[in-house]
């Protein structure tokens, strides 16, 4: 095979582990950046180098969405230059195995799919040396962190690769914003990395994007992507810590069977409602729906001990709503549902400090990262995406609407 000479960030990731290296004393390695930098393959070989030099009989993961981008994006490609540098590579593929032996030393790699929450059943138990992520933002948290806590042989390390995504992704806020934190090495890579790039393939690849695509795509930033509903919420700054105190609380529901119920547990602060945590409950990732009864569990888990002012409700739940007043503990009422005139004032509620949402409420701020508008121009929301989005506008219209409508009524002598 005919290999262009690695480009000196590639070459980075190659020898990054080496004891050699300063940078040996890192416990992990992230390559993020454009589409076509060739992170990938130099990740590969440089994770397949690391596992035959420090060990022997060790296991090892290879993880992406699914098994089958593994095999593609990494196996097929990764084989060939192991036999070429001289290993003996042992393909199991049948049983998503790969054994690679060099100078008496044998190291058995495992591929790994990360599709969703139910994945992470799949790594448990085990014992790895290293486990390298392709792709890593297309897996769920719970996925990574499984195959992280499998790494408990001394002198393992992690290995992430990703293009970006927006940047209040968990992986971008938990990884790369805290690479320096977690003592990991972070590299960035930009299409010009790739040195089996031509100029006229990287002009083509710039062309094909603008705006906000462009900058994630070719620049390799993270950063929202164009028809974001609140781009500004991508700013870290927007997204805060809980508050100690509380003078009274509320709830609001986006109630859903077969579509994601999330529930927000607001507290007023100093003037200011933060929405301080959340139940949100996706019937296709959890493998069944719940009952009426049983979110009502959920919504009361969530409550505690505390208060609530009221709960305001997405209107079309007639029966959930019918179930919370049937128990007699909280006033339930039907939100209002103007969606453009909702939108329109939860927006103008977040960027004027009036409402906050705390770190704790990760779906919510997962859905920010994705809430945008229809494509074509039409002046309404997506409806993907958007059951945490419905319970802030719902709050935002019947809660902190009522607060600012208040009538005082007084008389006068004529």
């Amino acid at each position: 095979m005919n290999y262009k000479p690695f480009s000196r960030k590639q070459l980075e990731v190659l020898g990054w582990w080496s004891p050699m290296r300063e940078s040996s004393k890192y416990d992990g390695i992230i390559c993020d950046g454009a589409v076509r930098s060739g992170k990938t393959l130099c990740m590969s070989v440089s994770f397949a180098a690391w596992a035959m030099f420090c060990f022997d009989g060790g296991s090892f993961a290879v993880c992406g969405k699914t098994i089958k981008s593994v095999k593609r994006n990494v196996a097929e490609p990764l084989i060939p230059v192991l036999r070429e540098l001289g290993f003996d590579v042992e393909e199991k593929l049948s049983s998503n195995i790969l054994d690679v032996c060099r100078n008496g030393r044998k190291n058995r790699f495992y591929f790994f799919g990360g599709r969703d929450e139910s994945s992470a059943s799949l790594i448990q138990g085990m014992t790895l040396c290293g486990v390298m992520f392709d792709e890593v933002v297309l897996m769920p948290r719970s996925f990574v962190e499984q195959a992280l806590a499998r790494c408990s042989t001394e002198n393992s390390k992690l290995w992430f690769n990703c293009n970006p995504e927006y940047p209040q992704h968990w992986f971008c806020r938990e990884w790369v914003k805290k690479a320096k934190e977690k003592n990991i090495y972070y590299l960035h890579f930009k299409m010009e990395d790739n040195p089996s790039l031509s100029e006229k393939i990287l002009s083509r690849y710039k062309n094909l994007y603008s705006g906000s695509f462009y900058d994630r795509f070719v620049l390799g930033k993270w950063t929202a992507s164009e028809g974001l509903i609140y781009p500004f919420m991508s700013d870290d700054k927007m997204i805060y810590d809980v508050p100690n105190k509380f003078d009274e609380y509320a709830v609001s529901c986006d109630y859903g069977t077969v579509n994601p119920s999330s529930f927000g547990l607001w507290g007023l602060s100093e003037g200011v409602w933060y929405r301080i945590d959340e139940y949100y409950y996706d019937s296709r990732k959890q493998g069944g729906s719940k009952t009426d009864e049983e979110h009502y569990q959920g919504l009361c888990e969530l409550i505690g001990e505390r208060e609530v002012r009221k709960i305001v409700v997405d209107p079309s739940a007639a029966s959930f709503i019918e179930v919370i007043r049937r128990h007699g503990k909280y006033n339930a009422v039907p939100a209002r549902n103007n969606v453009l005139d909702g939108i329109r004032k939860t927006g103008t509620a977040l960027k004027e400090g009036k409402i906050r949402i705390c770190r704790v409420c990760e779906d919510c701020i997962r859905e920010f990262g994705l809430y945008r508008w229809e494509s074509g121009g039409k002046d309404a929301p997506n409806k993907e995406n958007d059951h945490a989005m419905d319970d802030v506008r719902y709050f935002v219209s019947t809660v902190l609407g009522e607060d600012e409508n208040e009538i005082f009524a007084f008389a006068s002598e004529r």
